[in-house]
C-alpha cells in the first residue's frame, strides 16, 4: 500500500511536469542584461543634463521626450514576460534582426518575416533592417542608404505601412538607429524589392 501511494504521488508530479511549463522558465530576468545598464545610464546622463541646461546640447522639450522614451524602455526590461517580438504589419516582408537568447554570443541574424507574421517567443528579436527608399515619419522622400534599428529586450514592437502615405510606423520608438558600420549587426544594400523576393524564414509563433 505504501509504495502504491508513492507511485501514485510520482505519477501525479510527472503529469504536472508534463501539462504545466515550469514557473522558473516563465519569465526572463531582462534587469541583468547591457541593455538595462544602458538604459539607466542614458537616463542619469539626461537628468543630470536637465539640472544644467546650459550645458546641454538638447532644448528642454528634447530632454523630455527622450526621458519619456526612456522610462517607457526601462519599464518594459523591468516587467516584460517574453523576449522581444517582432510583429509585421507592414503589408510586405520585413527583414528582421533575431537570436535565441541562449546563444547571444553567436550574434543575431537577419532573417525574413511574412506579413501578418510575429517572431517566436522564445527568440529575441533585436531589431528591424529598413532597406534603401523606406518611407520613416518626417522624412517620406525615403532612405538613400539602409538602417537598422533597435529596441530593447522585452519590447513587443508592431511595424505598420500607413496605408494613405506609405510611410513605415513603429508603435514604440526605437531604442537606437544604426548606420552600416555602426554596429556589428549585417546591414546589407538592399531594397523591398529584393526583401520581398526573399523566402519568409523568421522563427514564428504558431
Amino acid at each position: 500500500m505504501k509504495f502504491f501511494r508513492i507511485a501514485l504521488v510520482t505519477l501525479v508530479l510527472l503529469v504536472n511536469l508534463v501539462i504545466a511549463p515550469p514557473s522558473w522558465a516563465s519569465k526572463p530576468n531582462l534587469t541583468q542584461g547591457t541593455d538595462y545598464t544602458e538604459v539607466t545610464q542614458a537616463i542619469d546622463n539626461l537628468v543630470k543634463l536637465k539640472e544644467t541646461p546650459a550645458d546641454s546640447p538638447y532644448t528642454p522639450e528634447e530632454i523630455a521626450q527622450k526621458l519619456g522614451d526612456l522610462k517607457l524602455q526601462k519599464y518594459i526590461l523591468e516587467t516584460a514576460q517574453d523576449w522581444a517580438q517582432c510583429r509585421n504589419e507592414t503589408g510586405k516582408t520585413l527583414a528582421v534582426y533575431a537570436h535565441k537568447p541562449k546563444k547571444l554570443a553567436q550574434g543575431n541574424t537577419l532573417y525574413f518575416l511574412g506579413n501578418g507574421q510575429v517572431t517566436d517567443n522564445d527568440w529575441d528579436c533585436d531589431g528591424v533592417y529598413l532597406p534603401i527608399g523606406t518611407k520613416l515619419p518626417g522624412d517620406t522622400e525615403g532612405l538613400t542608404e539602409p538602417l537598422a534599428i533597435k529596441v530593447v529586450d522585452g519590447t513587443q514592437l508592431v511595424a505598420k505601412t500607413n496605408l494613405e502615405t506609405g510611410v513605415v510606423e513603429f508603435n514604440i520608438t526605437p531604442a537606437n538607429v544604426f548606420k552600416s558600420g555602426g554596429i556589428d549587426w549585417l546591414i546589407p544594400n538592399l531594397t523591398q524589392a529584393d526583401i520581398d523576393a526573399k523566402i519568409p524564414d523568421a522563427p514564428i509563433e504558431d
